[in-house]
């Protein structure tokens, strides 16, 4: 027998300024999931998380508030537990990097490694706000990236193409407080030197294990480890200091100097560990200091380099373990690709969610069938949410204990044989939850799940008993609950309270790895059946993305909108905008705002575009006109079908105030497929 597994795992520790979001979630769920799946197989997981409590921002946003930093991040930390309960996220602990264990470790981390050689000192040119009296921290700087130009990027790093930078490499910067142009003042800093040989060799050792990190982002992090055109380190030496005003970690003998909160930071980790091991009585230096510990983080990609660069050298050169591997994934988008907005009702928010009273386990299964284990976005799309939850967990899941325990006499099995393949799904499906490869493992639990239906389908209980044959009904429907005890453990990890209720249901011990392909047995018993899941309502979709009461409106100017944010003519190229002929145009059934469109592009073959203007044009007003369509928008499934594009129209901001809908209708001698320029 393998010996038992000892994991720490964390999540991205999320910055104490403000409410979780559902990237926050997602993270959460994913990384719960993996370790609901550890423990089915006996490893023994510590999950931690902590609040990332330090650095300018919050003590910015403090102040505004009239509350102490301290007292700041702990109203944020009261709000916490609504959101983790809710969704069945099960920490071990969860922590603050203003807490105690964080200042003494980040500060012996700090000893360590300066006694190693890596800290250096120089003197420097920062920025200052003369408008505010301050030293500027990165994120408050803003400006031109020096690498790929793009506009409004922080002090620190480029959001667009990951570039790390110092703020004094910004092209015309500017404080995100006050405004002001900055200027430069001279200040002793501290730094890891992290281009030092030492370094470079770790790193390019350490990311290049096998399995260490996804290809694509160990493929994004390799133009680090290799020398500039002039030689040196594309790395450079990190700057780990900021100067007071600062809400951190003092840096020992530095008076008047903090650790910059990305250092301080991930220390939270092990802070958390160190905080929930003393709780349940277990010696922490004893427990990191153990080989055959595993240490496993969760990420978003956009603080890739801190975790897969800055952090594992500074817990090598201070003489720690290093992390096994770091699993990165990407963003969460709304209706293929759309960013969220309250105030557009095109956000998720997570405590809404709950409130209109919308299963947590919803939204855990669909995400987990969207996850893989790559770094990819993921996109959350209202109608395929709705029909995915309503046929996978209702209509082949649920239904298959629903409909089978009324052929099974009392209740007591009379078939004891598991299926052929049973337990190569099981094995299959813990291998792919190890890989989080969550929405293979969906897939084939309801492709087995297909099976069993198809079986108790051609089976018809319900005739065997009309033709006297109970007995072989009962066998029949006794072994459709023995494979609905196996699909209950291959979801468990992602359904929880789901699998609970149908432990009870089955009168099972708790479901494992170890027992989930045994089956039940003749003569077991299984419990009086109570409904499991209801389905997804339409009426709560629709009131979830509902813009907030107190949300931002959107701003208005007498006769329409402001003008949207100025974009460059590259932005303005990359929407194709074609001339098309309406060849043909009716209403849709089971909707009063569609039209279904047939559209003529120039390509040789129509397009079937959906468009929202049922109550200002009648089908045939339309047939043979020409319009304007965004012929390069990314098909979107909808639950009528799929839409290959966007006719533009133009209409009010307010529609209640100022009705009225009006599609572009270009002048004669435009022809089908010319492109708008």
């Amino acid at each position: 027998m393998p010996a038992q597994r000892k994991l720490f795992v964390t999540t991205a520790l999320p910055y104490a300024n403000g409410n979780f979001h559902i990237g926050h979630i997602m993270e959460y769920i994913q990384a719960d999931i993996w370790v609901r799946h550890q423990r089915m197989q006996g490893s023994q997981v510590h999950f931690v998380c902590a609040d990332d409590a330090h650095g300018a921002p919050i003590m910015i946003a403090a102040e505004k508030a009239g509350k102490s930093p301290q007292q700041f991040v702990a109203d944020i930390a009261a709000g916490r537990k609504p959101y983790l309960d809710g969704f069945h996220i099960a920490f071990d602990n969860w922590h603050s990097t203003d807490a105690p264990e964080n200042h003494e470790l980040a500060q012996q981390i700090y000893r360590d490694l300066k006694a190693n050689g890596l800290v250096s000192s120089k003197v420097i040119e920062q920025f200052f706000d003369p408008a505010k009296n301050m030293f500027l921290p990165d994120r408050f700087i803003k400006g031109e990236c020096p690498n790929c130009h793009a506009k409004d990027q922080y002090g620190d790093n480029c959001e667009v193409c990951s570039k790390v930078y110092s703020p004094t490499d910004l092209i015309n910067p500017y404080s995100a407080l006050s405004g002001a142009t900055p200027v430069l003042k001279s200040s002793e800093h501290f730094f890891f030197k992290l281009s030092d040989p030492r370094c470079m060799a770790f790193l390019k050792e350490w990311t290049r294990a096998e399995g260490r990190l996804q290809t694509e982002v160990l493929n994004k992090i390799s133009e680090w480890l290799e020398p500039d055109e002039t030689g040196k380190s594309a790395l450079g030496d990190w700057d780990i200091s900021r100067d007071a005003p600062y809400f951190g970690i003092e840096i020992p003998d530095a008076p008047g100097k903090y650790f910059y909160v990305w250092l301080d930071a991930p220390v939270g980790y092990l802070a958390s560990l160190k905080n929930y091991l003393g709780k349940i009585g277990v010696d922490y230096d004893k427990f990191i200091a153990d080989p055959d510990v595993e240490q496993y983080h969760f990420i978003g990609k956009d603080i890739i380099t801190f975790h897969t660069l800055f952090w594992p050298a500074m817990l090598h050169f201070s003489g720690r373990k290093v992390p096994n591997k770091v699993f990165v994934h990407g963003f969460l988008t709304v209706n293929n690709g759309e960013k969220m907005s309250k105030s557009r009702g095109t956000g998720l928010d997570p405590l809404k969610y709950l409130s209109l009273g919308m299963n947590p386990e919803w939204l855990r299964y669909y995400l987990a069938a969207k996850l893989s284990g790559r770094n990819e976005d993921i996109d959350f799309n209202p109608e395929d949410f709705m029909a995915r939850v309503n046929s996978d967990l209702i209509g082949k899941f649920v239904n298959i204990a629903s409909r089978a325990v009324k052929f099974v006499p009392g209740g007591k099995l009379t078939a004891a044989t598991a299926e052929p393949g049973e337990l190569a799904l099981v094995e299959n499906v813990k291998a792919m939850y190890e890989a989080r490869d969550y929405g293979r493992a969906l897939r084939d639990i309801m492709a087995y799940a297909d099976k069993v239906n198809l079986r108790f389908d051609s089976a018809a209980p319900w005739k065997l008993v009309k033709e006297g044959q109970a007995a072989e009904a009962a066998a029949v429907c006794s072994l459709c609950l023995e494979s609905f005890k196996i699909m209950t453990a291959c979801l468990k990890p992602v359904l929880p309270a789901l699998a609970a209720q149908a432990e009870a249901f089955l009168q099972c011990a708790p479901l494992d790895w170890s027992n989930a392909a045994v089956p039940l047995g003749e003569g077991h018993q299984v419990g009086d059946y109570k409904h499991l899941m209801q389905r997804v309502d339409v009426k709560q979709l629709d009131a979830l993305f509902e813009p907030a009461a107190d949300a931002e409106p959107v701003p208005t100017a007498p006769g329409g909108e402001e003008l949207a944010p100025v974009i460059s003519i590259d932005d303005f190229a990359r929407i194709d905008l074609r001339i098309a002929k309406i060849v043909n145009c009716e209403t849709v059934e089971g909707s009063t705002k569609l039209l279904r469109m047939t559209l003529d592009v120039g390509e040789g073959k129509t397009r079937n575009v959906f468009s929202g203007i049922a109550s200002a044009y009648k089908p045939e007003e339309l047939i043979g006109k020409l319009t304007v369509m965004v012929a390069n928008l990314a098909p979107r499934k909808m639950k009528f079908g799929i839409s290959e594009g966007m006719v533009l129209a133009a209409s009010h901001a307010d529609e209640k105030a100022n009705p009225g809908i009006y599609v572009m209708n270009p002048w004669p001698g435009a022809e089908p497929g010319m492109r708008v320029r």
